[in-house]
């Protein structure tokens, strides 16, 4: 077993695009005078085609999932078993790229994130609801006014990571003109042996998408064409029991107070989090945070249920949550 007892990543380099195709690109849009373009390039031979590329070194970042997104079990499962692979092969992380299915609140942003974080690599949001065209995320000629590269190129020119973990959230409400399919860049970008040759149709170099780790979110699985379902591995989140909504609710307690210099109790009574257990995970945190503000006005140190009752959910209703 070659697993490390620490889990801070590993990092190499990887070339994602060539600069002497870069300055090839260059001169030939230098006699057709696009100076943003001419900008991108410029850029792209500074930086040149070198970025990090992090690899595992233990999956014990993985462990406290656990008990933060218990309902996320299935998913940390699958991902340790990708995470021993590669560090058992001294390889970047890699992963089929995953649907997080489920109601919305349940945190399923908020999880992808984390993963990224336990990785040590950057993350990249992106609203599918959003998106109109396809362009957005592959780019839109250099002929037209205005264009410009899409988020896969942008996030990969200007970042420093080759391996970003990108989350399409909400992939079922990706909508628009049929003409240009949102979703059209997708089927290339999902498949590992033609997103190697990803080309922006802004840029129009050939850059390498091939290590990006995908994870995207939806509420309704019949809105997503075969394809895309194909490519993906598909994980349906539920709602978290009462235990688990207390954990839940704990971790984001211990995670706020983790964030701030705020001075309260370490962690809440259980009366409290009998009742935070009563909403979406989502909600949690708003409830909370007001709840810290609505204790320091009455000059305590420590939540009682009623500071929970002053917020509107994200379902509209009144925060009157059990009590």
């Amino acid at each position: 077993m070659k697993e490390s007892t620490c889990h801070i990543p590993i990092a190499e380099y990887k070339t994602i695009y060539s600069v002497a195709d870069v300055e090839q690109a260059m001169e030939h849009t230098g006699s057709k005078r696009n100076e943003s373009l001419l900008a991108i390039y410029e850029d792209m031979k500074k930086s040149g085609g070198a970025r990090f590329i992090v690899k595992p070194s233990s999956t014990n970042g993985l462990e406290d999932l656990y008990e933060s997104s218990p309902n996320f079990n299935e998913v940390i499962d699958a991902l340790k078993k990708h995470m021993a692979l590669a560090i058992d092969g001294n390889e970047p992380m890699q992963f089929t790229p995953m649907l997080l299915l489920g109601e919305p609140g349940l945190g399923k942003t908020h999880f992808a994130k984390t993963v990224a974080k336990v990785l040590g690599t950057s993350f990249e949001f992106l609203s599918m609801s959003s998106l109109t065209a396809g362009w957005i995320l592959s780019g839109a000629s250099s002929q037209w006014n205005n264009s410009k590269p899409g988020k896969v190129a942008s996030s990969l020119i200007t970042g420093d990571f080759a391996n970003p973990l990108i989350t399409l959230d909400e992939l079922d409400k990706a909508g628009g003109d049929s003409r240009y399919d949102p979703m059209g860049s997708l089927y290339a970008l999902l498949e590992h042996d033609t997103a190697i040759n990803f080309k922006d149709e802004f840029v129009e170099v050939s850059i390498d998408a091939s290590s990006i780790l995908w994870v995207a979110t939806a509420n309704d699985e019949s809105r997503i064409p075969d394809p895309i379902m194909n490519r993906m591995d598909v994980y349906v989140i539920e709602r978290p029991d009462h235990d688990g909504s207390i954990r839940i609710a704990l971790s984001i307690y211990r995670d706020l107070l983790e964030q701030h210099k705020w001075v309260f109790d370490a962690e809440p009574n259980e009366d409290v989090l009998d009742c935070l257990a009563e909403v979406a995970p989502r909600d949690m945190r708003k409830l909370l945070i007001d709840a810290f503000g609505n204790a320091k006005l009455d000059k305590r140190d420590y939540l009682l249920p009623k500071d929970l009752n002053n917020r509107k959910l994200s379902s509209g209703k009144k925060g009157k949550i059990g009590f």
